[in-house]
């Protein structure tokens, strides 16, 4: 770490001590795009950046907006609550480089065709967005990221206004997240589980851009126009520096994915539904098997709640898979238990029910597309549930028979 720290502040210390160079025309300022890397989640959607180069005095600084500290107290807590603060960092084009050398990944750069005056403006606009007071800005990953922020910078100093060439409609922030994340089958449904309804909302070539590769890509084709008759690409031309290595970045080798489990968690809860049924009362393991499965899909409530109601996260809210992985089911699990809020418990699974069968009939009519293994993983409560409720309507009509019994023979015996 010491080694890291040292290398960040020589690099800082040379970009304060360039901020004043005035660039050649010889220099280059490029927008890097490195590919995903299976190492970290985050990695999962590749990485943009900003390369400023200028042999005359051999200056070769690459502008990072991804940086941030996850050793900040409670850092995991306001991850969720979408309170996490990134930093523009700086770093060597070596450094850089080695970086993603060492993770077998590709990158691309992309030289801008940009002036000499447009240049000097949008490096002096990087150097000031670098200092300490200016560095830091609120991470939001559809909206202000390591990748919309070099794009920001790049339509501002571009000259002229960027014409982007069009992209597939109809697309949605979800499509272009289960686009990055289709080798990894957990992690699509973690992310289908925790974002709401408003990523399935069309969005423009703009929006698109908080993919690194949609960005790349749209830079590829696009345009600069200064007036009705001076038009000229922005990229001056598209370089391969590094070329990924598949073998280190294919799939995820899973074979127990979210849908597996879902067909085996439901299995398992109509078995235990049958041993109910054959077993009435004479087994505790039905109610064993409902606090484990109610207290597990109540904690996950309580991530959803938070996300929807408490964070600074976006398209969190509404959420309706939040009718199946809600707080309730927790609150219900620890009591069911006691026997004096018995009556209670009793409602809530005819309440949860009645809720779970409207929600798995019109599934496919909500304004949110919800993953597949949902359906069984709710399947699975709703199951539980209707038996709780059947079996005590059971139950009471047993009673029912045993009392109008009773009173019957006490009847005849007068």
């Amino acid at each position: 770490m010491k080694k890291y720290f040292f290398a960040l502040i020589l690099i800082t210390m040379s970009v304060f001590a360039n901020a004043q160079v005035v660039l050649s025309d010889s220099a280059k300022i490029s927008l890097m795009t490195c590919g995903p890397w299976s190492g970290a989640v985050y990695a999962f959607y590749g990485h943009t950046a900003l390369r400023v180069q200028d042999d005359s005095t051999d200056m070769d600084i690459v502008f990072n907006y991804g940086f941030f500290d996850p050793t900040q107290p409670n850092f995991m807590y306001h991850f969720v609550r979408g309170e996490t603060d990134y930093i523009l960092g700086t770093t060597s084009f070596e450094g850089f480089i080695s970086e993603y050398a060492y993770k077998k990944v590709a990158v691309y750069e992309q030289e801008l065709n940009l002036a000499q005056p447009e240049k000097q403006q949008l490096w002096e606009a990087l150097y000031l967005n670098h200092l300490p007071e200016n560095r830091g800005y609120r991470y939001n990953y559809f909206y202000d990221n390591c990748a919309t922020r070099p794009r920001d910078m790049v339509e501002k100093f571009a000259g002229g206004k960027i014409i982007y060439p069009p992209t597939k409609e109809g697309q949605t922030y979800r499509d272009l997240l289960h686009e990055c994340l289709q080798p990894y089958p957990w992690n699509k449904f973690g992310i289908d589980l925790v974002i709401g309804a408003g990523a399935d909302s069309p969005i423009d070539v703009r929006a698109k851009m908080f993919i690194p590769s949609y960005l790349m890509n749209s830079f590829e084709g696009a345009t600069v126009v200064k007036n009705d008759s001076v038009s000229y690409p922005l990229i001056r031309s598209t370089t391969t520096v590094l070329v990924s290595n598949e073998e280190d970045n294919g799939s995820e080798q899973i074979i127990f994915s979210p849908l597996i489990a879902a067909f085996a968690l439901f299995f398992i809860t109509l078995l235990v539904s049958v041993i109910q049924y054959i077993k009435w009362n004479k087994t505790q393991l039905p109610q064993i098997y409902d606090t484990i499965l109610f207290a597990v899909y109540g904690l996950g409530g309580c991530i959803l709640f938070l996300l929807m109601f408490f964070s600074e996260h976006p398209a969190t809210n509404p959420n309706w898979n939040f009718v199946w992985l809600n707080i309730f089911a927790l609150v219900a699990a620890i009591l069911f238990w006691a026997k004096p809020v018995k009556k209670a418990v009793n409602i809530y699974h005819f309440i949860n029910f009645a809720a779970l069968t409207l929600f798995l009939l019109f599934w496919w009519l909500l304004p949110q597309q919800l993953p597949v293994a949902g359906i069984l993983f709710s399947m699975s409560m709703w199951l539980r549930s209707g038996m709780n409720v059947f079996m005590q309507t059971k139950r009471r009509k047993v009673n029912k028979r045993y009392v109008s019994s009773k009173y019957m023979k006490a009847g005849w015996g007068q």
